[in-house]
């Protein structure tokens, strides 16, 4: 088992390094920016950001999920340098959401439910500082109900729950081919070994949730 996710994962890798490095065109980029102006916006990393935008697509009110890379120290900040660990930054994505249908409060039960939420430095076979797992806040608001979570959740787990804590600052929107990848490669094994696995463990614990 640890030698097929070890196969997989550099599939995963090397089939990024071998696509286009393209940002989102720009008729993409101005829909994305029509969306933020109109709903609100939240900001998770939790290991692959294929497989979390996978996951909040999914939720009812979510209007868009971006992939990016945030948390770090560099500015346009490209796969293949975050992939090193040393820009800071994690893969993550920016969830468009319709406050009105799904309030921030379940976008965070989301988060934990689609994790390990023990698992430092990693979700499944991604590992390295790059895929740690990191909650964003943009105000006092968002950042109780943060800390209420995880004081709700630590109980339950003999380690200590993972997930930074973190200010947002900047999210730096990945290349091109790597939005919307599930719904472009259903049948990359990536996705199909750890995506829809993953994607399948959280569906049954918030089946109410989903679109």
């Amino acid at each position: 088992m640890r030698k097929l996710l070890v196969i997989l994962l550099c599939s995963n890798i090397a089939l990024a390094c071998n696509t286009n490095h393209k940002k989102p065109d720009q008729a993409q980029l101005e829909k994305y920016d029509n969306l933020t102006q109109e709903f609100e916006t939240a900001y998770f990393a939790s290991g692959c950001f294929w497989c979390v935008e996978a996951v909040y697509d999914n939720v009812k009110g979510v209007k868009e999920v971006i992939s990016g890379y945030s948390g770090g120290h560099t500015k346009n900040p490209t796969y293949e340098e975050s992939n090193t660990g040393r820009t800071g930054h994690a893969e993550a994505v920016k969830v468009i959401y319709d406050a009105d249908v799904v309030s921030f409060d379940t976008l965070v039960d989301v988060y934990f439910a689609s994790q390990d939420v023990t698992q430092v430095n990693g979700q499944g076979p991604d590992r390295g500082s790059q895929y740690r797992s990191i909650i964003f806040y943009q105000n006092d608001k968002e950042k109780e109900i943060i800390d209420n979570k995880i004081n709700a959740l630590q109980p339950k787990y003999d380690k200590p729950i993972a997930a930074e804590v973190m200010s947002f600052d900047k999210f730096w929107i990945a290349e091109g081919y790597h939005q919307d990848y599930k719904k472009k490669h259903p049948n990359n094994r990536y996705i199909q070994n750890v995506s829809n696995p993953r994607f399948e463990r959280f569906k049954r614990k918030l089946p109410d949730v989903l679109k």
